[in-house]
């Protein structure tokens, strides 16, 4: 998995009030949880674009003061009104237990349903799942090589060794439709067969 390095500053107090403080100095409140202790700290804004703004899944190594931590990022939120970064939880993670997080799927090969002129909707772009740190993959690669018009690729279809997806086996993750242009051709084929 890939790694990603941010330095943060220790809060010495948290609350409204300082959280407060620490955005106008352009700094992020930041809360490290899920070790022995719960770590607050702040971390520039300007760190978190590769970070945050990426569909890529990041193992994240925290360096507090003299510390260091291994984490991934659990929850972000964002201002409501101009989408800056307000607060964002980390999660550190342990080498012996499993780990729970969203990676992105991608598609790989030639659909003949896509060819045939359909239209691939990719349903979801990330998908949860769980295993051990040294087993988490950067992605999960969805092969639509076999994909025919109309059908789909639900997650029971996708087998991660040693990873375990937390979706339900029926929710598709992709699926292959008909666009209005196919469905014109067939119905002018079928007319043109019925004659």
């Amino acid at each position: 998995m890939k790694t990603i390095l941010l330095k943060g500053l220790e809060r010495e107090s948290v609350g409204t009030a300082s959280a407060k403080l620490t955005r106008e100095a352009g700094m992020v409140p930041c809360v490290l949880y899920g070790g022995e202790t719960q770590v607050n700290f702040a971390v520039y804004s300007d760190d978190f674009k590769n970070l945050i703004y990426t569909p890529n899944t990041y193992l994240v190594k925290l360096e507090v003061g003299d510390k260091a931590f291994k984490a991934v990022v659990q929850d972000v939120q964002f201002h409501p009104v101009n989408d800056t970064i307000v607060h964002v939880d980390f999660l550190e993670v342990k080498e012996d237990k499993p780990v729970t997080l969203s990676v992105p799927t991608v598609v790989t090969g030639n659909s003949p349903g896509v060819r045939a002129g359909g239209r691939l909707a990719v349903k979801l772009k990330k998908v949860r799942i769980k295993g051990m740190l040294k087993d988490l993959p950067d992605v999960i690669e969805v092969d639509i090589s076999n994909v025919e018009l109309g059908k789909s690729i639900k997650v029971e279809d996708i087998v991660v060794k040693d990873i375990e997806l937390l979706h339900a086996p029926n929710v598709a993750i992709l699926s292959v439709e008909a666009t209005r242009a196919t469905r014109q051709a067939a119905n002018d084929a079928a007319a043109a067969a019925g004659k």
